[in-house]
């Protein structure tokens, strides 16, 4: 990893080719739903996994500006910029997004939001995940796919948190069966 900089906002820049993101869309201009697919990274290492995921999304929605990820889950947060394809992008990590979601923020103001499977998931339960994920007719928030399809909430994810939601009021959809 070549490092650019040496304020607390280092730019990251991967020395590698940004690899083919495992990555389930929804048709392009379905809104009705929570999420727009979802990716499947393969490892928790930003500066590896990141540059190819920026890239696809750019060509189907547009310039990304922003990601948004959570503190938990990823290697190397330090990171605030990542250099990708000759631009550069701020990457946020907040203890409040879910582990289970990155957004990223489009230049023209739009937003694409995807679960994140994690990296050491069985390919039958993450190809589920997705399959929820990127169905046009999703309700149902990222980390109550995992916990769908059988996959442990990430370290770091606050339990007492969706208790509190429901405790309020909420309440979960029942996710859509995957065949």
């Amino acid at each position: 990893m070549t490092l650019n900089g040496t304020s607390r906002r280092r730019t990251a820049i991967s020395p590698t080719p940004p690899s083919t993101p495992r990555l389930r869309m929804q048709p392009t201009g379905s809104r009705r739903t929570l999420l727009d697919g979802g990716w499947w990274p393969r490892s928790t290492d930003p500066v590896a996994e990141l540059p190819g995921l920026i890239l696809v999304i750019d060509r189907l929605h547009g310039p990304i500006t922003r990601l948004v990820l959570s503190s938990a889950g990823w290697t190397d947060h330090p990171r605030r910029r990542l250099g990708v394809a000759g631009r550069l992008l701020r990457l946020g990590y907040f203890t409040s997004q879910p582990a289970s979601l990155l957004t990223a923020l489009i230049e023209d103001s739009d937003r694409v939001d995807l679960l994140v499977v994690p990296p050491g998931t069985a390919k039958r339960t993450a190809d589920a995940a997705l399959a929820i994920a990127a169905s046009s007719d999703n309700r149902v928030h990222a980390q109550d796919i995992l916990h769908t399809v059988g996959i442990p909430a990430p370290a770091g994810a606050d339990p007492a948190a969706q208790d509190s939601w429901e405790g309020e009021g909420g309440h979960l959809a029942a996710a859509p069966r995957v065949p």
